[in-house]
């Protein structure tokens, strides 16, 4: 299990390829990369923030978690912080199981948990001006689910 939190950008192919390498003994890989959206053609860029140590060891834990309750082989999630422009990557969550229905389960819960409840703060930056971007109901319907 591998939990990254950095400004730099990852490359999602060359990601990919070394965590399936990494899975023995998988036979599912399920990947997922959330990308700076724009809607309705205002933003400029996403500003991301964190305080290191805490955000690394919140996620870590809910991967364990993730790990534990489905069996996973291996787990990887990549999130970044900083300024970020739109279409640039955000985040990455690639699991690794046995069967394809735990592979998919584990890497929703993970995308849940980092989109209602990872320590981040994010602020959007725009032709408008800046705006903090509030928690949404969608996403803590989604996280109840687990």
């Amino acid at each position: 299990m591998q939990v990254r939190v950095q400004s730099a950008a990852f490359d999602l192919g060359t990601e990919s390829a070394s965590f399936v390498a990494s899975a023995a003994g998988a036979g599912a890989v399920v990947t997922f990369t959330g990308l700076v959206r724009d809607n309705g053609g205002r933003l400029a860029a996403m500003e991301i923030e964190h305080y290191p140590g805490m955000t690394e060891k919140a996620i870590a834990a809910i991967a364990e978690q993730a790990m534990a309750r489905w069996s996973l082989a291996d787990a990887l999630v990549i999130h970044r912080h900083g300024r970020l422009a739109v279409g640039e990557p955000i985040m990455m969550v690639a699991t690794a199981a046995p069967h394809r229905a735990d592979a998919f389960a584990a890497a929703e819960f993970l995308m849940d948990y980092l989109k209602s409840r990872a320590p981040f703060w994010k602020k959007e930056i725009g032709a408008d001006g800046v705006d903090w971007v509030a928690a949404k109901d969608e996403d803590e319907a989604a996280l109840k689910r687990w």
